[in-house]
């Protein structure tokens, strides 16, 4: 094939007579990684081929054959049968080349009045609108786990940490759905973002709009299953805001998943014991016979990096460009793709490590000591009347004592209280049950078993 001929059959080739370089054409191409698109191109395309009719551009019969070749070329895509040609420099010429060579010159009138840059902003919503209903899935399942867990498991007491150091009795439900607090926002953040994005770009033009009478927006809109209609052509195929907010959608989505896969991966150390992974979610060691590391979760933890500078990076390239459509905007589906796709799978394999992992709960109750309830003694003082600015005081003189004596804070007598203030009594005692700490905290929000199981109702609510 020579230049000429090469250049020709391109869709910009007119105007051009020279060769193209060969590695400015793989440099330019983007069809090795927008084919996944192949759907929501077809779509769209057959759509627009309806809305030409009422233009007087197609007659009926000719939008019959292009939506038919459409669907025979969707077919090939389908069943893995499609050949690209070294010409298809995206998935839009692909296909536009492919109808061609199945139902003749009538494919030409195909894209009239329509440019590749409202085509592909259409293909790029219409992709992500179907991805946020799969995530929006997929968080559901999540979230529903962690319910339930924290249903069931609404018995077991554990430390609750600050600076990880032992702090104060909490319920491993409370922990739970402290995390499942995170993703219950996140979900919310996603389905906030469906109607940014279901915005019609197609009928846009290049820039300036659609020059041909009687092309109907709402309509096409309507066919393709879109919200509302771009309002600015200029705006519509320059816009990629909705590419940036999934992005950093998903970097926020990644530090929480993070966050619990820090805390996991802690509490599933020897030292801790707390929880186990189950097999199909940990590794062995090439060398030591005894370790089971947490591989999924430490990965989990490691992808947070990888989609924060997707988000970044994609935004250092579109701040200083120009108003409309410019080349550097290609550069948004290979970050879009990989944060969907690496979200999605951490979204599975979150859902499939909480679902499957044991918890240790003797351990975990075993490892509350009374040091942990010097807050409780200071108000145990308080409801006798005396300021929490004393009580703090006095309860920290107590702490101090058993340190001193080496021996547990519940194991210093009454007349050893009182030496720190005449105010303890004989049901002092009661301070030094875990149970009865955590059932203390029964505002909302708090630890005790009516306040988790209304945290898990809300969730729910949150869920249908």
């Amino acid at each position: 094939m020579s230049g000429e001929d090469f250049t020709k059959k391109k869709l910009w080739g007119g105007r051009f007579t020279g060769e193209t370089d060969p590695v400015m054409h793989a440099f330019n191409e983007s069809l090795s990684y927008d084919k996944r698109m192949w759907a929501q191109d077809i779509r769209g395309s057959q759509a627009y081929a309806r809305a030409l009719v009422g233009c007087g551009i197609l007659t009926s019969d000719e939008a019959s054959q292009i939506v038919d070749g459409l669907s025979r070329v969707g077919e090939e895509w389908k069943n893995g049968n499609f050949k690209a040609a070294p010409e298809d420099e995206d998935i839009h010429t692909a296909n536009e080349r492919r109808l061609k060579e199945l139902i003749g010159p009538v494919a030409g009138k195909l894209h009239t009045g329509r440019s590749r840059n409202d085509q592909v902003a259409t293909d790029m919503r219409m992709w992500m609108l179907d991805e946020v209903d799969a995530m929006v899935s997929l968080m559901k399942e999540l979230l529903s786990v962690m319910a339930k867990r924290a249903e069931q498991e609404i018995d077991v007491l554990m430390p609750g940490y600050t600076h990880l150091q032992r702090a104060q009795p909490i319920r491993w439900s409370h922990l739970l759905l402290s995390h499942a607090t995170y993703f219950a926002s996140d979900l919310e953040r996603l389905r906030a973002m469906r109607p940014r994005v279901s915005m019609l770009p197609l009928g846009a033009g290049p820039l300036a709009g659609n020059p041909f009478a009687g092309l109907d927006r709402e309509a096409l809109a309507k066919d393709l299953g879109f919200d509302s209609v771009g309002p600015n052509s200029m705006h519509s195929v320059s816009d990629r805001d909705f590419v940036v907010e999934m992005l950093m959608w998903a970097s926020l989505f990644s530090v929480h998943a993070s966050k619990i896969a820090e805390d996991l991966i802690i509490y599933s150390s020897s030292e801790f014991g707390f929880v186990q992974l189950s097999d199909a979610y940990s590794t062995g060691s090439s060398i030591m016979p005894q370790k089971k590391n947490p591989d999924s979760l430490e990965l989990l933890r490691g992808k947070s990096g990888r989609l924060f500078g997707h988000m970044s990076g994609f935004m250092m390239s579109i701040k200083g460009i120009p108003s409309t459509y410019n080349k550097d905007m290609q550069e948004d589906k290979e970050p879009l793709f990989d944060a969907v796709d690496t979200t999605k799978a951490c979204l599975q394999i979150l859902t499939g490590v909480l679902s499957t992992m044991s918890i240790n709960a003797p351990k975990m109750r075993a490892a509350l000591t009374t040091d942990m309830l010097a807050t409780d003694l200071a108000d145990y003082l308080v409801r006798k009347g005396i300021p929490f600015r004393e009580t703090h005081h006095i309860s920290g003189s107590a702490v101090k004592m058993a340190e001193d004596r080496k021996c547990e804070l519940s194991d210093l007598s009454l007349a050893d209280l009182r030496t720190l203030h005449p105010a303890f009594d004989e049901d002092v005692t009661l301070v030094w049950d875990p149970e009865q700490s955590v059932e203390r905290r029964n505002a909302i929000g708090g630890t005790s078993r009516r306040a988790v199981h209304e945290q898990v109702e809300r969730l729910l609510a949150q869920l249908s």
